[in-house]
């Protein structure tokens, strides 16, 4: 029991329980601990730009093949629309057959539209301009700005480029390529220090949501929360599970090789807060660097299964509830539109309520007035949210590199298996999750 209480899983699922405990016993004490979770998540954030940078171009720089680089990008872009497609069909599917607004009688006109006016209009600006304009957004202002700003896509972007120019240069290139692979030893350290956090992040952000909500906030909308976390369970295991399957590894020993990640996630909403330890577990696991650093970092972006889920989920729902008829051409329209908003999705605040604005935008029948009814329940399906589309990448990271032959299988099933493996550098946030946390 002790031993347990000493690694990282242990004592997030201990503060997370007396997270709980504070929410419901001291409700206006647990509000006031949300600075806990915020600033948990505000460091981990912190690193991540530097981070991907460091790996992004550590991996291109050594792989010293550009070619098989492109391969990986463009095989990982591919996954990710063909996943993404099948997700958002799922949603619907489960929409139809459940009918989880169907009964409702809502009337919009009885719905407050003050609560979405800064989501719609965030909604607008996304949307605005098209594909273009989203493919402009990816090129930073100043490289600076990139890395101020957080945008993961715009700091990969920089790090491609820097990358394939170092390989370039050959030999010349060897003392830049030398300073960033020390400065990513570093950045990792950086790392094990913040995770140590992971445990009062975690009782910050679940005490204040119990508190400031209630256990009592799923019982108007039950059905489609409910709906929701089936659908996502649904996709993790039989979709995933089949395509991780065909990969040749097994879902349930990845998730359980992922579960103090998945922990945090839980409780902070945020697949953000563990970026740095994912990246190097699944570097662990014997993923080529250049892979990693590719597929997860786009994958945050591209490939939001959970997600996807949730906007025709919501959609339909919305639709149903306000007794509104849909047409097989409003449900392909949701789903050509929804390929395109969600893309835009990371880094964008309330990004699911803006990116269903968004999405309903494009089909006037709906009335978009009936986010207000989804966005009282938001932040419990955001769990859902966050922990499928943290699955989706770390899955995806895993098939490109199956099919790119970057992975060592042999060390990948003896990490998922639990024996033990010869230490590597990647090895720094397993390590910290047998340290204590800071009390």
């Amino acid at each position: 029991m002790q031993k347990f209480f000493k690694s990282l899983f242990g004592q997030v699922l201990l503060a997370l329980v007396v997270g709980v405990i504070i929410g419901v016993v001291w409700p206006a004490f647990a509000i006031q601990l949300k600075p806990l979770g915020d600033g948990f998540i505000k460091l981990i954030k912190m690193i991540i730009p530097i981070l991907v940078f460091c790996v992004v171009v550590h991996g291109i720089a050594g792989a010293g093949d550009l070619k098989r680089v492109g391969r990986v990008g463009v095989k990982a872009l591919i996954y990710f629309e063909l996943v993404t497609t099948v997700a958002l069909g799922l949603g619907l599917l489960l929409a139809f057959v459940f009918q989880p607004g169907v009964g409702m009688n809502i009337d919009p006109k009885t719905l407050d539209p003050t609560a979405l006016s800064a989501y719609t209009e965030t909604a607008s600006k996304l949307t605005g301009g098209g594909t273009v304009q989203f493919l402009m957004r990816l090129i930073p202002s100043t490289v600076g700005n990139a890395f101020s700003t957080g945008d993961v896509l715009q700091v990969l972007l920089f790090a491609i480029l820097f990358g394939c120019a170092l390989s370039l240069l050959g030999e010349r290139g060897t003392p830049v390529k030398t300073f960033i692979e020390a400065l990513s030893h570093v950045i990792f350290k950086i790392m094990g220090i913040l995770i140590k956090l992971a445990p009062l992040g975690v009782l910050g952000a679940i005490a204040f949501t119990v508190g400031g909500y209630g256990i009592g906030s799923l019982r108007q909308l039950g059905m489609l929360v409910a709906l929701f976390y089936g659908a996502v369970v649904i996709f993790v295991v039989v979709i995933l599970g089949l395509i991780l399957r065909v990969a040749g590894f097994n879902i349930f020993k990845l998730l359980r090789y992922l579960r103090e990640e998945l922990m945090v996630v839980l409780a902070t909403t945020s697949s953000d807060a563990v970026l740095p330890q994912v990246m190097s577990k699944l570097k662990r696991m014997g993923i080529r660097d250049s892979t990693v650093g590719l597929v997860i970092p786009t994958g945050y972006s591209f490939n939001l299964d959970a997600f996807s889920i949730y906007i025709t989920l919501a959609a339909v729902f919305i639709a149903q509830a306000t007794n509104t008829h849909i047409t097989m051409g409003h449900l392909l329209t949701i789903l050509a539109v929804a390929l395109i908003t969600s893309k835009g999705a990371h880094g964008v605040p309330g990004s699911a309520i803006v990116v269903l604005a968004a999405t309903l935008q494009a089909i006037p029948d709906i009335p978009a007035i009936g986010l207000v009814m989804v966005l009282s329940v938001d932040w419990f399906m955001g769990i859902a949210r966050a922990l499928g589309n943290l699955t989706g990448n770390c899955v995806a990271t895993v098939v490109v590199a199956a099919w790119e032959g970057d992975i060592d299988r042999e060390r990948a099933h003896a990490v998922l298996d639990g024996r033990p493996v010869p230490a590597t550098e990647d090895d720094i946030d397993v390590e910290i999750a047998r340290q204590p946390a800071v009390a």
